[in-house]
C-alpha cells in the first residue's frame, strides 16, 4: 500500500470513528472514567444544602459566615491501546479482517479520550511488543496511530498475552485506561492480568468471527493456521470434528472471561458482522452508572 492509499484510508476511517466519538461516546466515556482525584478550584458562601465537611473554618471565621471549598476533579487521564497484530486478526469471513474492526474500535477510543483532552498511547503485540508509542494528546497523533494500526507489518504471526501485559506494566507507572484488543486466542495470562488489573483501569475487548466460533460443512478442506503458518486437512463433514472445534475455541473464550472478571477488569465482546456501536456504548453506560 502505498502512502496515498495509506492516507485515503486513514481519512476514511478518521471521518466514521471521529463521528461516532464525536455525537455518540465522548459524553459516556466521560462519565464512564473518573479523573485521578480531587483538586481544590476555589472558596465560595455555604448554600443550604451543601455537605458541612467542606466547610472551610478559616475563611468562616475571617468572615464570620460559612464559606465552604470547591473541588474539581482532575480530569487528565492516560488511555494505553493495547492492540494484537498476531495472524490470527488477519481472518474474517465477511466484509472485513478482524484487524479492519479493531483498527475501527481503537480509533474511536482514541478520539473519544482526545475529546476529554485525555492522552492516548499505542502498543501493537505479537508474541513480543512490536511497536510502543507514549501516550500523547492532540489529533495529529491520533492519526499517527491510525497510520499505524492500518500499515504495521507485524514480525511475528504468534500471540502472547502476558507479555505484552508485562510490558505496560513496566512503562506506564502511573494509572491509566487500558484496552486491549484481541480475539484472546491465548493462554495463560490471568496471573500477570490480575496485577495489571490492581494497578490500572483494564478492559479486554475481544474481536471475533462467526467461523472462529464454529466452521461450516464443507467437506475435506485445507485449512492453514494463521500463527503457526501449517497447513492440515481437515474433514468439516465430520460432526466430531466440527464438535471438538468449536470446544476448543469456547474454551479460550471461558478463559477469557473468567481471566478478566477475576482481575477485576471489564469484558466486551463483538463479532465483526454484527457491529461495535451498541456494545460500546452499553458498556460505557453501565460503567458510568456504578
Amino acid at each position: 500500500m502505498d502512502t496515498k492509499e495509506i492516507l485515503k484510508k486513514v481519512r476514511k476511517i478518521e471521518i466514521k470513528t471521529r463521528k461516532l466519538s464525536d455525537h455518540i461516546f465522548s459524553g459516556e466515556y466521560h462519565s464512564s472514567f473518573k479523573g485521578r482525584g480531587m483538586t481544590f478550584s476555589e472558596v465560595r458562601q455555604y448554600q443550604y444544602g451543601d455537605d458541612v465537611r467542606a466547610i472551610d473554618w478559616n475563611v468562616t471565621a475571617r468572615f464570620n459566615e460559612p464559606y465552604i471549598k470547591v473541588f474539581e476533579e482532575e480530569r487528565e487521564l492516560t488511555m494505553m491501546l493495547l492492540v494484537d497484530i498476531s495472524g490470527s486478526e488477519f481472518f474474517g469471513t465477511t466484509q472485513q479482517f478482524k484487524r479492519d474492526t479493531i483498527t475501527e474500535i481503537a480509533a474511536t477510543l482514541a478520539f473519544s479520550a482526545i475529546q476529554n483532552n485525555d492522552k492516548v498511547g499505542l502498543m501493537l503485540f505479537s508474541d513480543s511488543v512490536e511497536l510502543f508509542i507514549p501516550p500523547k494528546k492532540g489529533k495529529s497523533h491520533v492519526l499517527r496511530i491510525i497510520r499505524e494500526l492500518i500499515e504495521f507489518h507485524p514480525k511475528s504471526t504468534n500471540t502472547n498475552i502476558t507479555e505484552a501485559l508485562k510490558f505496560l506494566s513496566s512503562v506506564i507507572k502511573k494509572k491509566a485506561i487500558v484496552f486491549m484488543l484481541s480475539d484472546f486466542i491465548d493462554t495463560a495470562y490471568e496471573q500477570t492480568l490480575k496485577i495489571v488489573g490492581k494497578k490500572h483501569d483494564l478492559t479486554g475487548i475481544r474481536v471475533f468471527d462467526k467461523h472462529d466460533v464454529e466452521i461450516p460443512n464443507l467437506g475435506m478442506v485445507h485449512m492453514l493456521d494463521a500463527e503457526t503458518g501449517n497447513t492440515i486437512v481437515v474433514n468439516t463433514a465430520s460432526k466430531k470434528v466440527r464438535t471438538s472445534y468449536k470446544a476448543n475455541y469456547l474454551e479460550s473464550v471461558d478463559y477469557f472471561e473468567k481471566s478478566f472478571s477475576h482481575s477485576g477488569a471489564g469484558v466486551i465482546s463483538t463479532r465483526i458482522d454484527e457491529g461495535y456501536v451498541k456494545k460500546l456504548l452499553g458498556y460505557f453506560k453501565r460503567k458510568g452508572a456504578r
